[in-house]
Formats: structure tokens, C-alpha cells, sequence
């Protein structure tokens, strides 16, 4: 079983969340791969049996390089679904746009016919950050890669 962290970063902010995702996947004991979205390929996707999108927020959306791999993975419509999937994301800003960047990503993933899992705490559609992710961010960065992991688990093992 193998997760993909698959994260586009400008600042370095969006990328110390998907690391904190990444180790929250490991220590759930599963494998993770962490991966800048401008460095993969699309057909990466297929091998994976989950994948959590990271994305800066730029005027409310997700950043191109992240649209693009989304865009390009329309490839594999129809055979990605049942994969389990998330998202999350840094703003500049509160009422930057955050959800609505991390709502358009599960969208995607939606699309595909994926699942995906929300919170009832904090965070209730993926882990946001305002700026530079700080300890609380970070720990739910964690717990978000550990949700999508064992929720991975019990999904692989229905199938």
C-alpha cells in the first residue's frame, strides 16, 4: 500500500505541510512519497492507492502547476475511482480563499470518484495554514496523512 503527498510550493509553506502529511501517513504505517507536482508525472496516479493534493492558494484557487496535473489526470477518468483522496493547503490570509482551494481540489478527486473524508473538529474539509504553518497546523497536517491512511487501509481491504 503506498500514499502519494503530491504538493506545489512557492514559499516553502505548502511544502512543510505535505512533509507533516507525509509523516503522518508513515506513522500509520504506510508508505508515503512525497512529491513536488512540477517534478511528476500524471501517470504516477494509477500507482497509488490514495493520493493527498497540497496547494498554495492563489485568488481563491489552487496554483496552475496543481490544476495542470489535475487537468492532465482527466487520462485515467473512470480508473481512479475508489482510491481514497485529500487536500490541503496555505493561504496569505484569513478569508484568502482557503476552503474554496482546498473544496476545488476534492472536487477533482470527487470527480474521479474517489473518496474522501472530512473532519468534525477543525479543519472540516483539509488542513489549512495562514502563512507559515505553526505547531497546530502541523500536528493536523499529521493527523490528516494518519486519517487518510487508515482510512486507505480499511478501504483496500473491502475491495
Amino acid at each position: 500500500m503506498k500514499i502519494l503527498v503530491a504538493y506545489y510550493s512557492r514559499s516553502g509553506n505548502t511544502k512543510k505541510m505535505a512533509e507533516a502529511v507525509a509523516e503522518g501517513v508513515k506513522q500509520a504505517g504506510v508508505d508515503a512519497d512525497l512529491k513536488d507536482v512540477s517534478t511528476m508525472n500524471v501517470d504516477d496516479l494509477p500507482l497509488y492507492d490514495a493520493f493527498i493534493c497540497g496547494s498554495p492558494t492563489y485568488y481563491g484557487l489552487m496554483a496552475a502547476e496543481m490544476k495542470k496535473l489535475l487537468d492532465d489526470s482527466v487520462k485515467y477518468h473512470g480508473k481512479l475511482s475508489g482510491k481514497v483522496g485529500g487536500a490541503f493547503t496555505s493561504a496569505g490570509g484569513i478569508g484568502g480563499g482557503a476552503e474554496t482551494t482546498v473544496l476545488s481540489i476534492l472536487e477533482a478527486l470527487l470527480i474521479h470518484g474517489m473518496v474522501v473524508v472530512g473532519e468534525a473538529g477543525s479543519f472540516h474539509y483539509g488542513p489549512v495554514a495562514i502563512g507559515e504553518p505553526d505547531e497546530k497546523v502541523l500536528a493536523a497536517c499529521k493527523k490528516y496523512g494518519t486519517k487518510i491512511a487508515d482510512l486507505t487501509k480499511k478501504v483496500i481491504n473491502e475491495t
